[in-house]
């Protein structure tokens, strides 16, 4: 069975690691989102970003949900792998294995997000045992 909804950016603070040239860098961002649909609650990320240009980049990072999935309730850790280009951001996630807690605890959770207009993204996603 998919999940749907949308999560919005509450607080995105970047900070430049090293540049090489135009828009070539490394940088790393610290977020916090809130998620709405099948998956609602908060979540604090934190990627590691190689900038290709000032609109090309890809990223990997951690994000700490803590909340409810399909009426589940816990904290589960996501490991994403994503890119940027033309202003739209995407990733894959999966769930880290024993990460999730609660009414989560034992379920392995992938998917993946497309972000839209105004600091929300869509994101699907589906749950085993």
């Amino acid at each position: 069975m998919s999940y749907k909804g949308s999560f919005s950016i509450q607080k995105w603070d970047e900070e430049t690691l090293n540049e090489k040239s135009e828009g070539v860098k490394t940088s790393h961002a610290s977020i916090k989102q809130t998620y709405t649909g099948d998956m609602s609650g908060e979540s604090d990320v934190e990627f590691l970003m190689s900038y290709q240009s000032q609109t090309k980049a890809k990223f990997v990072g951690f994000e700490f949900f803590v909340g409810v999935i399909d009426g589940a309730r816990g904290c589960v850790t996501l490991q994403h792998n994503g890119s940027f280009e033309n202003g739209v951001a995407s990733s894959a996630f999966t769930s880290i294995d024993d990460s999730a807690t609660g009414e989560l605890a034992g379920r392995n959770i992938t998917g993946s997000f497309r972000s839209g207009e105004s600091g929300i993204a869509n994101y699907e996603l589906t749950i085993s045992h």
